[in-house]
């Protein structure tokens, strides 16, 4: 089941887990869409507590991967699956793939999740090294609420904030979901009136940046809110509401809490994806 791929997919790290096989469902709209592949990519790790002669390694492998397989074929949607079962660790694995994926997503906790030191390590790292956008899934199910659940983009000053904005336009027109454009700041907890004024102030300056795409797009439902606190204070709150955030790639401290250990322990029962996405990317 060993294959050398070039040409364009969106790359699954497929490692046994029921986070990988989340992670493989929710990107099969994303290769449908693009008319590609799903690559599904098994990495195995020298490191790991069996030896990589054994058949028995290889045919776990082999298990794992047929398991994610059944699980796309089932959802009936028109799309290619490519398998790569390779020797070496998942993380420089992933990277290198993504040097000619149009996008790789990963699960936010794998196979590895017992060990604590490693909890997110995988997705937080390749999400910060890929050469294409990366999606880190949270826990992913078939929608059951009657109405699509919003995407929500982080709006800021940053230079490949307009690259990010066009993702996430991307993204809610491919799910069909209303767009959320937030600007989060800290609101002064005893001044109402500052805060009034803030919040005002940062609606009128998104409600400018999204007049193009509100051109453009008429049937896009786009909301531009002001958020008092961090990112991750609203998906906490917010999380049931939420599908799919889509950030830059540029600060890597921030996104190390949305997709690493700290990011997973405060999302842990949240139901959503973050996309990482950067310029050099699209």
């Amino acid at each position: 089941m060993n294959g050398s791929h070039t040409q364009p997919a969106v790359v699954i790290g497929v490692d046994g887990s029921a986070a990988a096989l989340r992670a493989a469902l929710w990107a099969v709209d994303e290769a449908a869409s693009r008319d590609i592949p799903l690559r599904l990519i098994h990495a195995l790790d020298a490191d790991d507590s069996e030896s990589l002669d054994t058949a028995r390694t290889f045919a776990a492998a082999e298990r794992a991967v047929r398991r994610v397989i059944a699980a796309v074929e089932a959802t009936d949607k028109p799309v290619k699956i490519e398998v790569d079962i390779t020797e070496g660790p998942p993380v420089g694995t992933l990277v290198r793939a993504s040097r000619s994926a149009a996008m790789v997503c990963v699960g936010a906790v794998g196979s590895d999740h017992f060990q604590p030191d490693r909890v997110g390590s995988t997705a937080a790292a390749v999400a910060t090294s890929a050469q294409c956008p990366v999606a880190v899934i949270h826990r992913f199910g078939r929608p059951t609420r009657p109405h699509p659940r919003w995407v929500v983009v982080e709006a800021d000053k940053s230079t490949n904030n307009g690259v990010v904005l066009g993702a996430a336009v991307d993204e809610a027109r491919l799910r069909d979901a209303p767009l959320r454009v937030i600007t989060c700041w800290p609101a002064p907890s005893c001044d109402q009136q500052a805060v009034t004024e803030g919040d005002n102030r940062i609606h009128a300056q998104l409600t400018r940046r999204l007049s193009p795409w509100r051109r453009r797009y008429p049937d896009l439902r786009i909301e531009p809110i002001a958020v008092h606190g961090s990112i991750l204070d609203y998906l906490s709150k917010s999380a049931g509401d939420v599908q799919l955030l889509v950030v830059g790639a540029r600060d890597a401290q921030h996104l190390g809490e949305l997709v690493g250990p700290a990011g997973n322990a405060a999302l842990r029962d949240s139901d959503h994806a973050v996309l990482v996405v950067d310029h050099q990317h699209l």
